[in-house]
């Protein structure tokens, strides 16, 4: 079974303009979470999915992979799908390009149930909550799972109700890992209601059906 890493790279932020080449350590934010995935050992290959010169001829001085994608996408799911159309493989991991402290180790893990039997559509890494104050920020996104570990829902808003520190409460950490079936199926699916009032991609995904380990 193939596994393929995909770090989706714009320059076109509109927080951050330029932000992969933002230099921290004397190299590129982008060439940092590159060879931190690279350490990975289940995956068999690394690419950076880009829609920039720049960018992409960062990539190639470095030594690294790179693919031009289309400047037409509205998210990095979509970047990924256009990726995925290009390449043969049987899971691709998304890699948040902005990520260079990334723990290989969680690449991992997300990686380890789409390798078995029966894998999921998808797979993706949550982490305790810590504090009241992260329980309430909305920045922070919150996952409810069932006993399976199979995520019920994802929200910004405070779930579960009475979760209280050094209770069992989930952090959502944006990596997936896709069957690379489920990810063109994804990328095909219309936009969901909770995930357009939520503002959560990954919403779109239970929505319709699909599961989440």
């Amino acid at each position: 079974m193939k596994v393929v890493a995909v770090i989706p790279a714009r320059y076109g932020s509109t927080r951050f303009p330029g932000k992969p080449l933002a230099e921290l350590l004397g190299r590129p934010l982008i060439e940092h979470v590159y060879r931190r995935a690279l350490t990975c050992r289940a995956l068999n290959d690394v690419l950076v999915a880009t829609d920039d010169e720049r960018i992409y001829e960062t990539v190639e001085r470095f030594g690294g992979r790179v693919i031009m994608t289309s400047t037409d996408h509205r998210s990095g799911s979509d970047r990924l799908g256009e990726v995925a159309r290009k390449i043969e493989c049987d899971v691709i991991v998304n890699i948040q390009g902005d990520e260079p402290l990334i723990d290989p180790e969680v690449i991992g893990a997300v990686i380890a149930p789409m390798v078995q039997d029966g894998p999921p559509d998808i797979a993706t890494a949550a982490t305790p909550l810590v504090s009241a104050e992260e329980f309430r920020d909305p920045d922070t996104v919150k996952v409810v799972v069932d006993d399976r570990g199979k995520a019920i829902y994802f929200s910004r808003s405070p779930i579960p109700f009475g979760w209280k520190p050094g209770e069992a409460g989930l952090r959502h950490i944006g990596i997936y890992a896709y069957m690379r079936s489920s990810l063109l199926r994804f990328v095909g699916l219309t936009p969901g209601r909770l995930e357009v009032m939520e503002d959560l991609e990954q919403l779109r995904a239970l929505e319709h059906g699909m599961t989440i380990q």
